[in-house]
């Protein structure tokens, strides 16, 4: 179940996680190899996000920054770190849609901090409107092939 935050742009809107909050800022990707103790770090569009790879242990919170729209390096981010073994807070911040909710819960995303509120029935009706999906992805759902020949 989603933690619905109070919206605005330094608040996570929708958090898919029971555990503890981070609590602190995250480091950008620079800064986190040049000092390799934080636990949280956050990943801008020219980021190659296999460098935190060997470091995903210790990180708690990985947000990716989605700056605009039509910017969707963040989704094969998310990828990255969900197939690599990743199990910490993956948030999407900045320029979050509606359309894109979804698709970035498919990718591993598990909170959500967008730019600017977004309506919260819109918000749940996007994150289950369509329960059957038709190809594996980060999140556990099993294709509708397999349900049907499994």
């Amino acid at each position: 179940m989603a933690d619905l935050a109070t919206p605005g742009p330094d608040a996570v809107q929708f958090r898919f996680r029971d555990d503890e909050p981070v609590d602190h800022a995250a480091v950008t990707v620079d800064a986190f190899l040049d000092q390799s103790n934080a636990s949280a770090v956050r990943i801008e569009p020219g980021d190659d996000a296999r460098a935190i790879l060997p470091h995903i242990e210790q990180l708690r919170l990985v947000e990716v920054n989605f700056p605009g729209f039509m910017d969707g390096r963040g989704y094969s981010s998310a990828r990255i770190l969900r197939e690599a073994g990743y199990t910490g807070e993956l948030r999407a911040v900045g320029d979050v849609l509606i359309d894109q909710l979804a698709i970035m819960r498919r990718c591993g995303f598990d909170s959500f901090q967008p730019d600017r509120a977004l309506d919260e029935g819109d918000a749940q009706r996007a994150f289950t409107t369509w329960p059957e999906v038709y190809q594996a992805a980060a999140d556990d759902r099993a294709p509708i092939w397999a349900k049907r020949h499994g």
